[in-house]
Order: structure tokens, then C-alpha cells, then sequence
């Protein structure tokens, strides 16, 4: 009945993470474009599906796995420590809006 020999497992795989994480962690995107959220979410896909194909499903869902490395250095040291931004809720707004090179005044539109 069930099958995960297929690309759709690391499609869905892909999906959750994205679905998850927009949730959850989606205020702190208000304004990036979505045009560009969307196009992050396709080439992770196409990334994934790809390794998955020419290396193997336990390559592409490694690589996933691997990706939170990065995202815990920046979270957890970088931007609280060089930046002075809490890396978690993004506190400051300030300090956040100014990184992220986005309008501080969003109440003048």
C-alpha cells in the first residue's frame, strides 16, 4: 500500500519542513518577497530530488540533516553575539529590520 522508493518521499520530506517552519518561524520573513520564499522552497526540492537521484536517499536526507548545523551557528552565536540580535526572537526588531536591510519605520505605510 505504501510505497517511499519514489521522489515524492523527498518531496514530502521537503514539504513538512517548509510547512513547519512557516509556521512557526514565518513572522520573521514579513518582509521578504514571496516570490523569493518560493523560489527558495523549488530549489531546495529540485536540490534534494536531485543528490537523491545521483547519490542516493540517504545522501539527500543527510544533507538535510546537515543543514541545521549552520542555522544553529547563525542563531545561536553569530547573531547574538556580533550583532547583538537574540537569535531566536529576533529581538531587538530594531537591530533585526536594520540586518535584514528591511524598512524599520512599518507603520508609515
Amino acid at each position: 500500500m505504501w510505497s517511499t522508493d519514489s521522489l515524492w518521499f523527498e518531496v514530502a520530506i521537503v514539504s513538512m519542513i517548509y510547512a513547519v517552519g512557516n509556521m512557526v518561524m514565518g513572522h520573521f520573513e514579513e518582509q521578504t518577497p514571496k516570490v523569493r520564499r518560493v523560489g527558495k522552497y523549488l530549489l531546495t526540492i529540485i536540490l534534494i530530488c536531485g543528490i537523491s537521484v545521483l547519490f542516493g536517499r540517504t545522501a539527500s536526507m543527510s544533507l538535510l540533516a546537515i543543514s541545521i548545523i549552520p542555522i544553529l551557528y547563525i542563531h545561536g552565536y553569530y547573531l547574538p553575539k556580533k550583532k547583538g540580535i537574540n537569535g531566536w526572537t529576533g529581538e531587538p526588531k530594531s537591530k533585526y529590520y536594520e540586518f535584514r536591510k528591511w524598512d524599520k519605520n512599518i507603520f508609515s505605510k
